[in-house]
């Protein structure tokens, strides 16, 4: 499509009209700027989609994007995998709900499992933060107290006790949250023995690590946490069967306490599962009055058609082919987006694992692995966000689809083809910006 630099939101709306046409409509219904989720807000609209297959997605308007969305990372197997299209159409016909057990959930259970052993026990969710919640009420449970210990800038979710302290609208007194990396000041409040749960984000905060976890820290929880009898989660949602089929935890050699997972363990389906120590899971097991137990309900957990999906999706996983595949392309993508930018003497990298996130500014240092920011400085990681969300909307333009201009998610399915083509557009963006003087 023809692009006018100097004027791209014009140009957007002009080849977005039937989008433009939706958003309006939205604007009547959805309070968040037309939008259904905060990362979907955007100005002017972020484009409506009719149909997606693969590594690539289409508008309403017949606009093509190359994704690295992927289902805000829930796609390692890209749209509409043929396995998972065929288990959901099978179970479709076979019904949606049964409102009973079926042999689906064990089946999935059973593939979860063998790919991360560390699964003792596990309770299936409809979301990720569903399953947080739980995990925190039987930490509470088993442990007999009440405080919660978070790490700054690690997400866990939108409810009241896995949000920043102090997010507008919200009561949660009984969390405390430190900044990360700081094994002196983590002890000192485990030592307080006044934690039922310490949680962390897999990977590092924000999408699987804009701000990275140093492996040894991450590593000397564990013992922490026994010591001063606190139970210790991995949040990983996002990174959950993503890098590799153990989750992260595998990649750094960590065993918590509990892991909660999502996203890429449905297939693309809404999902949430939390599991890990058998005596600390049994607090779920219903027990005579006055031995505590949770209850655990939920109309949607294990839906007969999330579990399809899941099971054939988790079968695909215990090879480790797709992870791997997809850390392949990470490793292609730094490579030559990095080249490129230095080439063209830009101030920003590119570093992260099968989420390939940007940074926008001055290098502190060149880090030996590109998996690493060139930087340490959390500020300078997490700034820039208008100018990221103005070179979303050129990338969008020429054809690329991202969560903000923030990061690039890969799946298992893309080609270095069109990883060059991201690179390709990621300059042709930058320059376009440069041009008009968004760029600083």
């Amino acid at each position: 499509m023809t692009i006018n630099t100097l004027n791209i939101v014009d140009e957007y709306i002009r080849t977005h009209p039937g989008s433009q046409k939706l958003h309006e409509r939205a604007m009547g219904f959805f309070a968040a700027d037309g939008a259904t989720h905060q990362a979907r807000v955007f100005d002017p609209f972020r484009p409506y989609i009719a149909r997606a297959q693969g590594t690539r997605k289409w508008d309403v308007d017949g606009n093509e994007y190359l994704d690295y969305v992927m289902g805000h990372g829930a796609l390692i197997l890209g749209h509409a995998h043929p396995a998972v299209v065929q288990a959901v159409q099978e179970q479709v016909a076979k019904g949606t709900h049964y409102g009973e057990n079926h042999e689906n959930e064990v089946a999935w259970a059973e593939l979860i499992q063998r790919n991360m052993p560390a699964m003792e026990k596990m309770e299936f969710f409809p979301c990720g933060q569903e399953a947080n919640m739980m995990a925190i009420r039987l930490s509470r449970l088993f442990t007999g107290r009440k405080k919660i210990l978070r790490f700054a800038e690690n997400f866990h979710g939108w409810g009241d006790e896995v949000v920043v302290t102090n997010t507008p609208g919200v009561s949660n007194d009984y969390v405390t949250m430190i900044p990360g990396h700081d094994l002196q000041l983590l002890e000192k409040e485990l030592a307080t023995r006044e934690y039922a749960i310490v949680m962390a984000e897999g990977g590092g905060a924000h999408m699987a690590g804009q701000i990275p976890w140093d492996p040894d820290f991450i590593r000397s929880i564990p013992a922490l946490a026994r010591k001063y009898g606190t139970i210790f989660l991995i949040d990983e949602v996002v990174t959950g069967f993503r890098d590799a089929p153990g989750g992260w935890q595998s990649t750094i050699r960590v065993t918590p306490d509990l892991t909660s997972l999502g996203k890429i363990i449905g297939g693309g389906l809404g999902v949430g599962a939390f599991g890990g120590r058998a005596d600390i899971m049994d607090m779920l097991k219903p027990k005579a009055s006055p031995q505590p137990f949770a209850r655990h309900s939920g109309t949607w957990n294990a839906n007969p058609l999330t579990a399809a999906a899941g099971v054939a999706a988790c079968k695909l996983y215990l090879d480790g082919k797709p992870q791997r595949r997809a850390n392949e392309l990470g490793a292609y993508l730094r490579k030559k987006g990095n080249q490129a930018l230095k080439t063209k003497g830009y101030a920003c990298r590119l570093y992260g694992r099968t989420i390939v996130h940007l940074y926008l500014g001055p290098a502190d240092y060149e880090p030996a692995d590109d998996s690493l920011p060139p930087t340490s400085d959390v500020a300078k990681l997490t700034s820039g966000a208008a100018q990221k969300e103005r070179l979303c909307l050129h990338l969008l333009q020429r054809g690329i689809a991202t969560m903000g201009g923030r990061f690039f998610v890969l799946s298992g399915m893309h080609t270095e083809e069109e990883l060059d083509q991201a690179v390709d557009i990621l300059i042709s963006s930058l320059d376009a910006m440069s041009a008009e003087g968004s760029l600083t």
